[in-house]
């Protein structure tokens, strides 16, 4: 094939060309970590390019930062840098590679490139999106700020370069209870406006006395779980501990038995290893904490997120054979942006991962509506 993507390209280790006994033996430790998520069918596809891109990663001096939500061959075979997106921001910073491609979703891709500049950014599919980020851009924030004078704007990490150059500071799951807070004392007002996820913002409003202004963006993978799902489940597994995400909706999070970041529901599983557990997330997320805590047993009612299944073994590898997608921002926007990101970045971690107290999770508190 002319454009490299179907043939098997002659890289000096050869790997492309199959499941060799060499190739078998370099993923061996791999293959052992993730028997049982993934099949030796499976793994007899997986392993020449797990292979290959890790010595790519080697020859051109790349990482791969690989975010909670890829399957477990991606997160577990080739990844560098894994978590969730405040602490894939941290690692872009840090990351002393030249290359770094975003196993994750585009938004994803441009903060790392906010944050390294000097180095080369690729996302191995561009049209790897997501619902919240194209829910709201710079000209959106530019009028709500015209609407709500001297009212601090905090804006959740999913979300553009244009859309973070607009804003005062970002925020993630993990934090943002945190920033808001930070945000209303450092304006000196008693209101903050949390912007595009509407269900993060209605959970972070019963979280805080701080007002919170809200927009109505939606993650299509959380907003399609209802306490409906959390009911037959307790029907179905008695036993099971339910842990959700922050960007359900509120009705979801009343319902379960604990609530957090991605991160603090890695945290939950490792430190307190309940028998059975139920994530109310994306489905790889449940994949990749059950290769860690072999004694728990997983349920997966889990939604798949369309966007981050567009990232493959098969598409990093070319990402980095070829460089190819290489993200760009605009060095005007990238400037403003970083502030923000950077003020994120530079707040003190919570003592312990964040969560969301479900007793105050359960009182109704109005968010104004934008």
């Amino acid at each position: 094939m002319a454009d490299g993507f179907a043939a098997p390209v002659d890289f000096a280790t050869g790997f492309a060309h199959g499941f060799t006994p060499e190739v078998e033996a370099l993923t061996a430790p791999l293959f052992a970590k993730l028997q049982g998520k993934v099949t030796p069918f499976e793994w007899r596809m997986h392993a020449p390019l797990i292979a290959e891109i890790n010595a790519l990663k080697r020859a051109k001096n790349a990482v791969i930062l690989a975010h909670n939500y890829m399957t477990p061959e991606i997160f577990h075979g080739v990844g560098d840098y894994v978590g969730d997106s405040l602490g894939l921001a941290r690692e872009a910073q840090r990351a002393e590679a030249e290359i770094i491609v975003q196993a994750g979703v585009h938004f994803m891709a441009e903060t790392s490139k906010i944050l390294s500049p000097d180095k080369k950014v690729l996302i191995p599919d561009p049209l790897a999106g997501c619902s919240l980020a194209s829910s709201i851009t710079g000209a959106d924030v530019r009028l709500i700020k015209q609407r709500y004078p001297g009212v601090p704007v905090v804006t959740y990490v999913n979300t553009t370069a244009d859309v973070k150059a607009e804003t005062d500071i970002c925020c993630t799951s993990a934090n943002a209870v945190q920033v808001v807070e930070h945000a209303a004392r450092e304006w000196g007002v008693d209101r903050a406006i949390l912007i595009p996820d509407e269900f993060l913002a209605r959970n972070v409003a019963r979280q805080t006395d701080v007002r919170i202004i809200a927009w109505a963006g939606r993650c299509e993978v959380h907003e399609r779980f209802s306490a409906a799902d959390i009911a037959e489940m307790r029907q179905s597994w008695p036993d099971a501990e339910i842990l959700a995400h922050p960007e359900c909706p509120t009705e979801v999070l009343e319902a379960s038995d604990f609530a957090g970041s991605t991160a603090a529901m890695s945290d939950y599983v490792s430190q307190r290893k309940p028998k059975r557990v139920i994530l109310i997330t994306e489905c790889s997320m449940a994949d990749n904490v059950a290769v860690d805590a072999p004694e728990t047993e997983f349920v997966r009612p889990c939604n798949l997120c369309p966007h981050m299944k567009r990232i493959t073994l098969q598409n990093i590898r070319d990402a980095l054979l070829f460089d190819r997608f290489e993200v760009t921002v605009d060095p005007a926007i990238a400037e403003r942006a970083r502030a923000a990101v950077q003020r994120m970045i530079d707040m003190p971690p919570p003592v312990v991962p964040a969560r969301y107290d479900l007793v105050r999770a359960r009182h109704h508190v109005d968010v104004e509506l934008i």
